[in-house]
């Protein structure tokens, strides 16, 4: 069995492109979380950070977008979702069916990583688990 996550698959560059986002999109909510830890009390308004997470995962499949690569659904939605409950939070408006869609999300998310091991799928075969 050849184990080359290459040979079918994405070229080398195209897969160290789509690695090299993955790494910025999570240093950048690294930094934006530090900050926000790091910063007095009332700094930030209350859904600043789901705000923050919204746009960087926006921006990351805008990015695949504008590089020719495949964007990923998933992100998408979660984005959409930490964007609109931030927005929710910063106007004061009730989003009460939010946290339904984010455990639904969540819950698909782990099906079907979880399918994939039932059918015998090695980790690396999988994906990063939120594609879409």
């Amino acid at each position: 069995m050849n184990r080359d996550p290459h040979v079918g698959g994405a070229p080398p560059e195209t897969t160290r492109l789509e690695q090299r986002l993955e790494e910025i999109g999570w240093g950048c909510l690294l930094v934006m979380t530090g900050a926000l830890w790091l910063a007095p009390d009332g700094w930030a308004p209350q859904g600043s950070w789901a705000v923050g997470v919204g746009l960087i995962l926006l921006g990351l499949d805008a990015a695949r977008y504008l590089l020719g690569l495949k964007t990923r659904g998933f992100g998408l939605l979660v984005g959409l979702a930490a964007g609109a409950a931030g927005t929710g939070q910063l106007l004061g408006i009730d989003l009460r069916w939010l946290p339904v869609l984010v455990v639904a999300l969540g819950t698909a998310l782990v099906i079907k990583a979880m399918s994939g091991a039932a059918r015998g799928e090695p980790m690396d075969a999988m994906g990063s688990g939120g594609g879409g």
